[in-house]
């Protein structure tokens, strides 16, 4: 009894004693756990409370449609198409939700899969294989990878290689439409909006996305703009382009872009009208601001501006004129075709203008290719061409020959030279293109003789000219008269508003007999452009006028077709004035009228009855091909004579002057006279539109 009783007071001494330890060790760790707290609190508890309250603000934009143009007659040349599409915005989403999100759509839509490189499928065949691209490495590879001997780059090499093509193989078409789409996701930047799909984007796909939408985060259906013509092809390489939306900005512009609030992936203009007035169509993208915590998550959004689609141009272009004066050039280069000698005849350039306010008002340019796809032969636009390329003339520039020669003092009002051919030492005759008698600078222009021009520019260089003996020139004289040719616009850029403008070559040898070839217009080249802004300069009475395209710019009144008020006139702009006398410019231009308006001039034959008085100078050139044919002849390219025409009416107070260049226009004797046909139908459906 006394045992029992014993016993039982040592197991109560002991069960006190354990509890005791128990409840010591909890207070220890809560005092431990408070003092810890408390520490936290007042140490770190204001970075806790910053961190905390830490919001980061992202502005989203989103594009807005492009300007318009429209022609002179205020009527829609490009517009824009919406479109139904469905976008995409990484709100800074992990790789498994982009990759869930992507698989999710992708039973949704179709996705084209053209553009997965086989990059992207090993890439995509390792992110969703890890354990198998995993097994591809070596235990002796991973040891030499834990000793620093290889990177994870190396690692991942190597599992790339690996992969083998039945692998490959096992990425399905749904698959393969899941990676093309995981691609655009992470193509895209942070809080960028990009199109995943614009093309071909049925009703039932968007209503099925958007029924969708709360269980497809970053997705979103949406309107995109594509442009349209109005006039198919016509004048459509001088429009321009639009990058498309899987271009976004140009590489050699990306900065440029970027440092104007662009986004990588906006479409913008890069070519032409649509490169050159960027600023003008873009417009102003709408924006909203999205608040994001230090998670990245958006907690909050708000709208910063609707944006504000680009304005329109209005250019000076009438499209119904240039539609008939394209219709005009291919008649008559099929025609001219029809001719022997024609084998390298391809092109034709004609430019209207206004000589007194630079207002182009049709250029046009046709240029028969073959078709890669089709074989067939047929005409395509090359208006571009008028101010892009540049070609000898030939004696359209002898207005500006006589001019210089009375500038220079070689020359006064009344010279006569006999025209009789000229024998320089070692060199082949120089002479008309028949015996034209004795002459005055009028009757020179008229009748288009060569050795009147011969003896003009000798006096410019202040050489002697003597039968059969060497031609001493100053070299002088080529800088002379090139000068002077260029404040006429020849052989300078006129300032026409769009990029790529030639200025053309300019023969590098002042070897004598150069210097006669320089002022018949067979050494230099110019473009149609050149030449229009040199019979305007005429024309006018001496000012150079910088040719222009747009005319207007218009405010664009949102949520309507109708056009908005006038933003900015383009003025009419003086690049320069000649120094001439108005004696001088009267007698040139009476020599720019016999040519087409007296018996015997040049152009008489076919402007001699034009009830709009015309006055100009007609171009014939010997020249060498340089075509697209050109790789067919070796070193020596063929011999072709290129044909010009200047003109403006009337002649008494012009309104237009035109320009026409056909290059390459035949070989051998046969002259089709393709040159004259043109000028005349052009000036005749001008007068005739006018009218109208």
């Amino acid at each position: 009894m006394c045992r029992k009783l014993e016993k039982q007071k040592k197991n109560k001494s002991h069960f006190p004693f354990r509890l005791n330890i128990l409840f010591f060790s909890v207070f220890f760790l809560f005092s431990v756990l408070i003092l810890r707290l408390g520490f936290v609190q007042i140490v770190y508890g204001e970075n806790f409370k910053r961190d905390l309250a830490r919001k980061e603000d992202i502005t989203i934009s989103s594009p807005v449609p492009r300007g318009r143009i429209l022609d002179r007659d205020y009527r829609i040349i490009v517009d824009n198409v919406p479109k139904s599409a469905i976008s995409y915005t990484n709100e800074g989403f992990s790789q498994g939700v982009m990759l869930e999100t992507a698989e999710k759509l992708a039973k949704l839509i179709s996705k084209k899969t053209n553009k997965v490189t086989d990059r992207d499928k090993r890439d995509f065949w390792i992110m969703t294989n890890p354990e198998r691209a995993d097994a591809k490495i070596s235990k002796k590879e991973m040891e030499l990878f834990y000793a620093n001997k290889l990177t994870d780059n190396d690692i991942y090499k190597l599992k790339l290689e690996r992969i083998t093509t039945g692998e490959l193989k096992e990425l399905t078409n749904e698959k393969l439409e899941v990676l093309a789409l995981y691609k655009e996701f992470n193509n895209g930047y942070k809080f960028t909006t990009q199109i995943i799909k614009n093309e071909n984007v049925t009703a039932k796909e968007l209503a099925v996305v958007s029924e969708n939408l709360q269980s497809l985060p970053g997705v979103d259906t949406t309107t995109d703009w594509e442009r349209s013509y109005a006039f198919n092809q016509t004048l459509k390489s001088v429009l321009g382009k639009v990058t498309k939306s899987d271009e976004g900005l140009p590489a050699e512009q990306l900065e440029y872009f970027l440092a104007r609030d662009y986004s990588r992936n906006d479409r913008v203009g890069k070519s032409q009208l649509e490169w050159q007035y960027e600023n003008v169509l873009h417009g102003y993208k709408s924006k909203i601001k999205n608040v994001t915590d230090k998670t990245g998550n958006v907690i909050e959004n708000h709208p910063i501006s609707n944006g504000k689609k680009g304005k329109d141009l209005v250019l000076s272009i009438d499209m119904d004129l240039q539609r008939k004066i394209d219709r005009i050039i291919e008649e008559e280069l099929w025609a001219a075709k029809r001719y022997p000698g024609t084998y390298l005849t391809d092109r034709a350039y004609v430019v209207l203008m206004n000589p007194k306010t630079g207002e182009v008002l049709a250029m046009s340019g046709k240029k028969i290719v073959r078709n890669n796809q089709t074989g067939r032969v047929e005409m395509e636009d090359d208006a571009l061409g008028t101010f892009t390329t540049t070609y000898n003339v030939g004696s359209t520039v002898k207005g500006a020959t006589i001019l210089t020669g009375y500038k220079t003092g070689a020359i006064a009002p009344g010279t006569v030279f006999d025209d009789t051919g000229l024998k320089i030492k070692a060199t082949p005759l120089k002479k008309s293109y028949a015996y034209l008698g004795r002459l005055s600078e009028i009757n020179a222009l008229k009748l288009s003789s060569n050795v009147y021009m011969f003896h003009t520019a000798i006096r410019i260089g202040k050489g002697h000219y003597e039968y059969d003996q060497p031609l001493n020139i100053s070299s002088k004289a080529f800088e002379t008269i090139r000068n002077s040719f260029a404040s006429f616009g020849l052989g300078t850029r006129t300032g026409i508003d769009l990029p790529n403008e030639q200025s053309g070559f300019k023969g590098q040898s002042h070897l004598p007999g150069y210097l006669l070839d320089l002022v018949i217009g067979q050494y230099d080249t110019y473009s149609t452009m050149q030449l229009v802004q040199y019979v305007s300069t005429i024309a006018n009475g001496g000012y150079r006028m910088q040719p222009h395209v747009v005319k207007q710019m218009l405010e664009p009144k949102e949520g309507t077709s109708e056009l908005g008020h006038v933003v900015k006139e383009i003025s009419p702009t003086v690049l320069n004035t000649i120094d001439m006398k108005s004696d001088w410019l009267y007698r040139v231009k009476l020599g720019f009228r016999k040519v087409m308006q007296e018996r015997g001039g040049t152009a008489y034959k076919y402007f001699g009855n034009a009830p709009y008085s015309p006055a100009g100078k007609t171009g014939t050139a010997e020249a060498f091909y340089d075509g697209p044919e050109r790789y067919r002849f070796g070193k020596e390219p063929p011999p072709v004579m290129n044909l010009s025409l200047v003109s403006y009416a009337p002649s008494s107070n012009p309104e237009v002057a035109m320009a026409v260049i056909v290059p390459w226009a035949y070989q051998g004797k046969k002259d089709n006279r393709a040159n004259l046909k043109i000028g005349r139908r052009v000036l005749d459906t001008y007068f005739q539109m006018k009218k109208r």
